[in-house]
């Protein structure tokens, strides 16, 4: 618990959309609009999706797959291609920053056992960059597309529609950059990371958690009330395995209510609103870039939805928002971290590349936006 207090406490992201709530409610006094700020069905599904995911990584669920796959590779280009794409794709399902947590250490193992360091950097930036581009694909990606989703009340048909052509770009660049490295003269081993993981998890437990993960996407679809889903799998989980419900990101949760109490705030200054619906309105998609590179694209979704005309540009900005620094997208923090902690000689080359990598990326989704 004292560990949690601590997380909680020197959490950059929580502490600023706590310090504006508060500084907020000092020109809006309190009331019970307040509680209207808050979006409970978002929260509540952001929980249940936690909650599940943390009980298939409980099980080992995504290293199994990640090990079935690379069983299959034969030299290192073919298993960067692997360790990337995983992230390109798990992030549709189970988040950006969920894929990075789980494939980003995996690579460096993998990587490391193979012999093929040589080739860590570009896969990590590469994975990175997959995993904040293929999660702007679903609603279900990360953080800011569930609750922009809920918000515009499109269908799923029209949300992917605004999303899909920068997926696909993406997709493509990425695979062009996989090419480029090298395939090596040796071919892959990797029999004994593969047993090893394969003996982790309870089948019971997969099951019951892919039972419990189609409730959620269901609940995200509108299918099943939200409160409904929660109670549901605060029951089962509670039943099954107590130890899961500790470890959602709470502090992702709270630092959502600080950004929903502050633009709730902001809505109600009736001068200051106007002034930023004149800086948003007609400019959603470059003011959503630009507000992404410093605050990062989570906050920056709910600073400028309350005074955007149009949400389907917000959508596109915030997620190819999350390209350029390295705090554009709070995942990118989670590959950063984990390559600076096995090469702290090499951290000034990484951010080098990453942000090179990053620049052209953006360059190119700015210029696919102008056509569509």
């Amino acid at each position: 618990m004292e560990k949690e207090k601590r997380k909680i406490s020197v959490d950059p992201v929580l502490c600023i959309a706590c310090i504006l709530a508060v500084i907020s409610a000092f020109i809006v006094k309190p009331g019970k609009e307040y509680i209207g700020y808050i979006d409970f069905r978002s929260l509540g599904i952001l929980w249940g999706l936690m909650v599940v995911i943390q009980g298939f990584k409980e099980n080992s669920v995504f290293e199994k797959i990640a090990t079935a796959l690379l069983s299959k590779v034969k030299n290192g280009r073919q298993l960067s291609a692997t360790l990337v794409f995983l992230c390109f794709f798990s992030s549709m399902f189970i988040t950006n920053d969920v894929a990075l947590i789980t494939f980003v250490p995996f690579a460096l193992m993998m990587l490391s056992s193979c012999k093929r360091e040589d080739l860590t950097v570009w896969v990590v930036i590469l994975q990175t960059v997959a995993a904040n581009l293929g999660s702007m694909l679903t609603p279900l990606g990360n953080p800011q597309n569930l609750y922009l989703y809920g918000t515009s009340g499109m269908g799923l048909a029209g949300f992917m529609a605004v999303t899909l052509p920068y997926t696909v770009l993406s997709f493509v660049i990425i695979l062009g950059g996989v090419f480029l490295l090298p395939r090596g003269a040796e071919p892959i081993r990797l029999k004994e990371e593969v047993s090893t993981v394969e003996k982790f998890g309870s089948s019971r437990q997969i099951i019951v958690y892919g039972i419990l993960f189609a409730a959620a996407l269901m609940t995200v679809l509108g299918y099943i009330p939200w409160y409904i889903s929660v109670a549901a799998i605060f029951v089962v989980v509670l039943g099954m395995d107590p130890k899961i419900l500790f470890r959602a990101d709470y502090v992702l949760l709270l630092t959502f209510i600080g950004f929903f109490v502050f633009t709730g705030n902001l809505g109600r200054i009736d001068r200051l609103s106007e002034i930023l619906k004149d800086v948003v309105r007609g400019r959603e998609f470059i003011v959503s870039i630009l507000a992404s590179q410093v605050i990062s694209n989570v906050p920056a979704t709910f600073l400028l939805i309350g005074f955007a005309s149009d949400i389907r540009e917000i959508i596109a900005g915030v997620n190819v928002g999350g390209l350029g620094t390295l705090i554009a997208s709070m995942a990118s923090l989670i590959s950063y971290k984990n390559y600076a902690n096995e090469y702290s000689d090499k951290k000034g080359a990484y951010l080098l590349r990453f942000t090179a990598v990053n620049v052209i990326m953006l360059i190119c989704m700015v210029v696919l936006h102008s056509f569509l």
